[in-house]
């Protein structure tokens, strides 16, 4: 049967009858060891997994959020809070006291300096230098100018126009026609007097005495003799190319005869028939070879289809995929029966851990450092917390009394500097004091404004 004829499900690799068994039993004989080799080996695993997991989440809620809040807090109760108090409270005042000093020492060095260096700089330009520039040295050069050198430049273009320039002309005339009658005319002279007949004769001579003999010999001797010997050579080589046709035809025929039909008669009668006999040969030897290397290729690939390929194909469709299958499908059900396991064995040591250590420990806050806890916050908290608060109004009324120091000081200096009235300075508001009900009810830190009836306001 052919391979495109047979049922679906069965190829070319289809292994034999011999090696096909039912996938269920199988599967059925290797699903059971297979789990409960995996469980015995993930089940170590995931207890250690559970473990670690346990561990990180106890260590993050008991230790790390805790320990994380308690630097927060104490990174902003001793670092941010003393900071920011003494950016606020110190050196802001202490910045504006110095570039308060900074500008009165600016102004005053600056007018120091524009008295020393400046001003006595710009007086001598303006009332010395300027004017003794002015009217000692401009002042003259202008009338100079305007009256003198004015007048002279006028009377020297007149002279230079009316008299300098028609002399000038004449005098250019008078030199142009003397330097003409000594270096041109003679020139002109020889060139047209002397130069130009005897050039004239001597072309005579040379074409009567040179060119007219030279030419009769050329037309009379050396033409006809040039033609003659044309003549002669034109015989000569038709002579030569004559001989040398006919024996050039001599030389072919025998060539034809002696070399190229003997040559014709053995490719044709000899090399030929025994050509087409060696293809012949050779073509049988080949068919021969591939046909019998293709029947050693098919008995080779039907031993190695039938010893190699179907057993190799049974046994990882019957063994390999079966057991890997079943392997993927026991390490997850493992992995979740572990889960289990370990959870009941963790729950199990959560309550021994309960009962031995959490319980008796729960009993001991609530019974003892509860109590201890309250007498602490009552008997020594409170009153450090009331004696800080005390602390910090006394520093903080200290520091307003310097601040009114400072820009009082800076009042007084300013005024004895620039002089003036007094001037008035930014002051911090100050807020309405705080309304009470009465001694039972004073705000803490806050002292009560008089009771006013709005009868007596009114």
């Amino acid at each position: 049967m052919d391979q495109e004829k047979q049922p679906h499900g069965y190829g070319r690799h289809q292994a034999p009858a011999h090696y096909q068994t039912g996938d269920g039993c199988l599967t059925t004989l290797i699903r059971i060891p297979v789990r409960v080799v995996v469980l015995v080996v993930v089940l170590p695993v995931r207890m250690v997994w559970d473990v670690l997991v346990a561990t990180a989440r106890a260590a993050d809620r008991a230790l790390l959020r805790p320990l994380g809040r308690a630097l927060s807090y104490l990174g902003r109760a001793f670092v941010v809070v003393p900071l920011v108090w003494l950016y606020e409270s110190v050196l802001t005042p202490l910045g504006h006291g110095l570039r308060w000093l900074a500008a009165v020492v600016g102004q005053g060095l600056q007018w120091l300096g524009a008295a020393v260096f400046v001003w006595p700089w710009v007086a001598l330009w303006r009332y010395v230098v300027v004017p003794v520039v002015r009217y000692g040295v401009v002042a003259p050069m202008v009338w100079l100018y305007r009256w003198v050198l004015t007048p002279l430049g006028h009377g020297l273009r007149w002279v230079y126009r009316k008299l300098l320039t028609p002399a000038g002309r004449g005098l250019a005339t008078g030199i142009g026609w003397v330097l003409t009658a000594v270096f041109v005319w003679p020139v002109v002279g020889v060139w047209r007097y002397v130069l130009v007949p005897l050039a004239a004769a001597v072309g005579w001579l040379v074409e009567h005495l040179v060119v007219a003999p030279l030419a009769w010999t050329y037309r009379v001797l050396l033409t006809p003799l040039g033609r003659g010997v044309a003549w002669l050579a034109d015989v000569v080589a038709s002579g030569v190319v004559t001989a040398v046709r006919g024996v050039g035809a001599a030389v072919g025929w025998l060539v034809e005869h002696l070399v190229v039909a003997p040559l014709a008669w053995t490719y044709r009668a000899l090399l030929t028939p025994l050509g087409r006999g060696v293809a012949w040969l050779a073509d049988v030897v080949a068919s021969g070879v591939v046909t019998a290397v293709r029947g050693v290729g098919a008995a080779a690939g039907w031993l190695v289809e039938h010893l190699v390929v179907a057993p190799l194909a049974w046994t990882y469709r019957a063994l390999l995929a079966p057991l890997g299958r079943e392997i993927a499908a026991a390490i997850g059900v493992a992995w979740r029966i572990a889960g289990h396991i370990s959870r009941a064995v963790g729950r199990g040591l959560a309550w021994l851990a309960w009962h031995l250590i959490g319980a008796p420990i729960s009993w001991a806050y609530r019974t003892v450092w509860t109590p201890v806890g309250h007498v602490v916050r009552d008997a020594v908290w409170a009153p450090a917390k009331r004696a800080a608060v005390e602390a910090g109004r006394a520093a903080r009324s200290a520091l307003r009394t310097a601040r009114e120091t400072v820009r009082q000081a800076r009042r007084d200096a300013w005024r004895a500097l620039v002089g003036g009235g007094p001037v008035p300075e930014p002051r911090e508001p100050v807020g309405r004091l705080a309304r009470t009900l009465g001694s039972t009810t004073t705000v803490p830190s806050a002292a009560p404004e008089p009771e006013i009836s709005l009868r007596k306001q009114g």
